[in-house]
């Protein structure tokens, strides 16, 4: 196994500089997910800092931000007609350069915000046609997603 990374446990701690000292609250954090073992982070198991991050998502409140805005997200592109009881469908939808450029599940909640933004400005133009409804409809052909996508940049998203 390689070295790991431990990008994701300090991003996290900024979000909790509200609990009080950094050091503290790090010291803290590794020593509960340790049972006591360590202090340290790179000392940590994979399983240990996985589960500490998880803990750390839920106390910053990233996780259910990120879970509200991909909701709303997913409700707006409903109204727009896109099938998304399709992932295939949803993914190549976002995956376009003028729409998010990757697949739903790698957006971050930044870039949800700005898909929200463009999804409400499509509804606010009159939403996609009946024909192009129709299209999102459809089985996911890749010129059928290609040509909706091509309408949509010509309507919406100039």
């Amino acid at each position: 196994m390689g070295k790991m990374k431990y990008s994701r446990f300090y991003v996290l701690l900024a979000q909790l500089a509200s609990l009080g000292d950094r050091d503290d609250v790090k010291y803290s954090m590794v020593m509960q997910y340790t049972n006591g073992r360590t202090s340290h982070v790179s000392e940590m198991t994979p399983s240990e800092y996985a589960a500490c991050c998880d803990a750390m998502e839920s106390m910053s409140g990233r996780r259910e931000r990120l879970r509200k805005q991909r909701s709303i997200c997913l409700k707006l592109m409903q109204r727009n007609g896109i099938d998304t009881t399709d992932w295939a469908r949803v993914n190549a939808f976002c995956s376009h350069p003028r729409i998010a450029g990757k697949p739903f599940a790698n957006i971050t909640i930044d870039e949800l915000s700005t898909l929200e933004v463009k999804l409400r400005a499509i509804l606010r133009k009159g939403g996609l046609s009946s024909s192009e409804a129709q299209e999102a409809e459809e089985e996911p052909k890749h010129e059928t997603i290609h040509q909706t996508i091509l309408v949509m940049d010509k309507r919406y998203i100039n």
